[in-house]
């Protein structure tokens, strides 16, 4: 007789038998209750151990965080190369008299210097400071400070410079080594006043003379089509890695009118902190 479950109506089955009650607690059932026990754990030990020895040598199937990628060793752009170097380059202005090169200095004129040491020394052209009775720098965070020259070498035209006051962040520029013929180059400095412009262009040739009216000639130098004018001078001249290579002294005219035509000179940065070689003809910026 089949029994429905539970349909309206219906009266409820009579209740069943109550069953003797068994005992849990026997030694037999105590021994296979500890046995059990015994087992899971066993089996849980084994589920860790398989877990952190990377399951029998199979890759777990989560995928490890890769490293995030080193810095390119590869050339940089010309943007990058001068969002590097722009903390390093500063704006020289000085004032007085005397002269130059053989030339008149201005009661005003205005350069351009890099930072090359942590200790705020500033490479420069020694003509940009030559004769000037007063100094002042000027860093790319826009605060400035007095200078006074602490070397300078006449026939490599190079000076170094000491500020009263160094900025809040001094970033000194990277020096780099020699340049060939055809390398990128690029120039950053303050032409006719324009601060901080940079341009871009190759190594023209090596080992070029300057000829000057007075201080005998200036050999050695970089070639470079980079476009510089005047207030270039004691610039950097950098490589595609950030590079310091030279300093920006002259620019080739044949004319009067002093302005760039497709050739700038530059002093190899091995020869400004002391050494130097070299073919050409240049007035200085």
């Amino acid at each position: 007789m089949i029994t429905s479950l539970g349909v309206e109506g219906d009266q409820a089955p009579p209740p069943a038998p109550d069953e003797p009650k068994r005992q849990w607690y026997t030694p037999e059932l105590r021994r296979r209750v500890l046995i059990g026990a015994v087992a899971i754990w066993a089996v849980a030990i084994t589920a860790v151990v398989v877990v952190r020895d990377g399951g029998g040598g199979q890759s777990p199937s989560v995928t490890a965080a890769k490293p995030s990628p080193s810095a390119s060793d590869g050339p940089l752009s010309v943007a990058e190369v001068y969002q590097t170097l722009l903390p390093s380059v500063v704006l020289i202005q000085t004032s007085g008299g005397g002269s130059a090169n053989g030339r008149s200095m201005a009661e005003s004129a205005t350069g351009t210097g890099v930072i090359v040491n942590a200790d705020g020394t500033i490479l420069t052209a020694a003509h940009v400071v030559s004769g000037a009775k007063s100094i002042r720098v000027t860093y790319t965070d826009g605060t400035s400070a007095a200078a006074q020259v602490a070397s300078a070498d006449a026939k490599q035209d190079i000076a170094t410079l000491t500020p009263a006051k160094l900025p809040e962040t001094l970033v000194p520029a990277t020096l780099g080594g020699g340049a060939g013929i055809g390398d990128d180059v690029v120039a950053i400095g303050n032409p006719l006043g324009l601060t901080a412009s940079t341009t871009s262009g190759v190594v023209s040739g090596l080992n070029r003379v300057m000829s000057r009216d007075a201080g005998g000639d200036v050999t050695g130098l970089i070639q470079f089509d980079a476009a510089v004018n005047p207030g270039s001078s004691g610039g950097p001249l950098l490589n595609d890695r950030a590079e310091v290579i030279g300093i920006v002294i002259a620019l080739a005219n044949p004319t009067e009118a002093g302005t760039f035509i497709g050739i700038g000179f530059a002093v190899p940065i091995g020869a400004a902190l002391g050494a130097g070689e070299g073919t050409g003809q240049a007035p200085p910026l």
